[in-house]
């Protein structure tokens, strides 16, 4: 009696161990593709070239951002609020932002953000050629698909050096499982997932 009882414990204690176990996680060469595809994407932002770094941003990602916008433009309090939060976007209303691809809209959403920070021409010139990246590691959560890379980026502006430190994370391309494309949501958001049977069953 006393040994089955132990036994069985023993057994739940096991289960409980394998159950706390932290996700696995591979650190990665730093030739992995997403090594190159990161510094690519820094330096179109730098750049300021919208294009290419919305072709490497998850759709859905860039969806959300322009449905949330849409939104918040269309809740202001009042049509002189409405019209100056259209502003920057050189669009004569709401509906041309509800009309644009996800990647257009990125591409006019980040163009008004950069009208805003009035930098002149001479300092942005000048922290495009004093950019510098650097992919400091790379991880893979396996089980997830997921690489997450840490960067350090510099450059310079007329009177400053700026230095910071970046988490890219990439999920694989679902319409290319052998391209990468970066989730930038994923460091700032919760990833929900809904447990089997939680949905709220039809009657």
């Amino acid at each position: 009696m006393h040994v089955r009882f132990f036994l069985r414990c023993l057994f739940a204690v096991s289960l409980v161990s394998l159950a706390a176990l932290p996700a696995k996680a591979e650190q990665l060469s730093l030739d992995h593709p997403c090594a190159a595809l990161v510094k690519k994407y820094l330096t179109a932002v730098v750049q300021q070239d919208w294009k290419t770094a919305s072709q490497m941003l998850v759709p859905s990602s860039l969806e959300r951002r322009q449905r949330e916008t849409v939104n918040i433009i269309k809740s202001a309090p009042t049509m002189s609020d409405e019209e100056n939060m259209l502003a920057g976007y050189n669009v004569k209303g709401v509906s041309d932002l509800e009309k644009m691809t996800p990647q257009e809209f990125y591409q006019v959403d980040r163009e008004a953000w950069h009208k805003k920070l009035k930098l002149t021409p001479e300092a942005t010139k000048r922290k495009q050629e004093t950019l510098k990246v650097i992919v400091l590691g790379l991880v893979e959560e396996k089980d997830k698909g997921y690489v997450h890379a840490t960067v350090r980026t510099s450059q310079e502006t007329l009177t400053d050096k700026i230095e910071e430190l970046f988490l890219i994370s990439f999920i694989t391309d679902p319409a290319n499982p052998k391209n990468y494309l970066i989730s930038p949501e994923m460091k700032d958001r919760p990833v929900i997932t809904p447990l089997d049977g939680s949905a709220p069953k039809e009657n």
